[in-house]
């Protein structure tokens, strides 16, 4: 058994339109000799809109996966912002809210547990697994890449739940970039949101939200933007030709999950990272940056 073992839970969009996630999850912490093992029989959790139509549910859903979590060792790493918000605010508002617990456990007719630490893919490769470590492991450093590290709503938000950085000032992603050889650019949207799941139902107000943080990383000077999350990387990559036809402009930024630049540094070939399903070549830049 590696060293460092855990839970995982990839969540909806990881098995369906954000496989590559899931692929260069899988390959990266295979390659730093992490374990994963899934958890068995995980449904969804309710996501960005269950909290709001039915508590209960929501609460549930996420109480049910983590109870089913109790059957793999090691903590539960979550590699979706919205899977790791809803865990973590499940957890935070059990434990605050005896009444609400008891309301759980009568849907779920069982007694919680809730003491598993639940952990997003970012805190695993800085604190976990280690800067130092990571760095020694990146056999093809990121060099000359500028990239804009973007955070989103929920990895840190709301301030009391997540605990897995300063809240408006969080340097994390930024510190697994540099681990790995690239540059991290300074830049005013990296805590904005993209619009999330309003891509379906108000799609005018993504395209509207995610323009204003393409334009920022391009103005700062980045040549590609870093997420953590599946609905941020579909509305800043898959939807980012309808932003530039519906702005007259051009930004042909690539976005790229945490895991696949993280791969690339550590020698992982495209194929094993899923680059070819991204909307937005990444191949030019690479090929430019030397990184291939």
């Amino acid at each position: 058994m590696s060293s460092l073992s855990y839970a995982y839970y990839p969540g909806c969009s990881l098995h369906a339109s954000a496989g590559e996630y899931d692929l260069s999850t899988r390959e990266l912490f295979s390659a730093l000799d992490v374990e994963l093992t899934e958890v068995p029989d995980w449904f969804c959790c309710g996501a960005t809109p269950a909290h709001n139509v039915d508590e209960l549910l929501s609460l549930s859903l996420c109480a049910k996966n983590l109870e089913l979590a109790e059957q793999v060792f090691g903590d539960v790493a979550v590699a979706c912002a919205a899977c790791f918000s809803r865990l973590k605010f499940t957890q935070h508002t059990l434990e605050e809210n005896e009444a609400k617990r008891r309301q759980v456990e009568k849907a779920l007719d069982a007694p919680l547990k809730l003491d598993r630490n639940v952990k997003h893919l970012l805190e695993i490769l800085a604190r976990d697994y280690g800067l130092e470590k990571l760095t020694t492991k990146a056999s093809r450093p990121l060099s000359g890449l500028k990239v804009a590290c973007y955070y989103g709503c929920l990895l840190t938000r709301p301030p009391e739940v997540p605990n897995l950085d300063c809240v408006e000032a969080p340097t994390i992603m930024e510190q697994v970039v540099e681990a790995v050889g690239g540059t991290a650019v300074p830049w005013s949207h990296r805590l904005e949101c993209c619009g999330a799941n309003f891509t379906l139902s108000r799609p005018g107000v993504v395209l509207q939200l995610s323009n204003a943080i393409l334009e920022s990383a391009r103005d700062a000077g980045a040549d590609c933007i870093m997420v953590g999350c599946p609905l941020c990387h579909g509305n800043l990559d898959i939807r980012q030709k309808e932003i530039e036809s519906a702005h007259y402009t051009t930004y042909g930024l690539p976005v790229f999950y945490i895991t696949q630049l993280v791969g690339m540094a550590c020698g992982l070939t495209p194929d094993r990272l899923g680059l070819e399903a991204l909307i937005v070549d990444p191949m030019p830049l690479l090929k430019e940056k030397g990184l291939l």
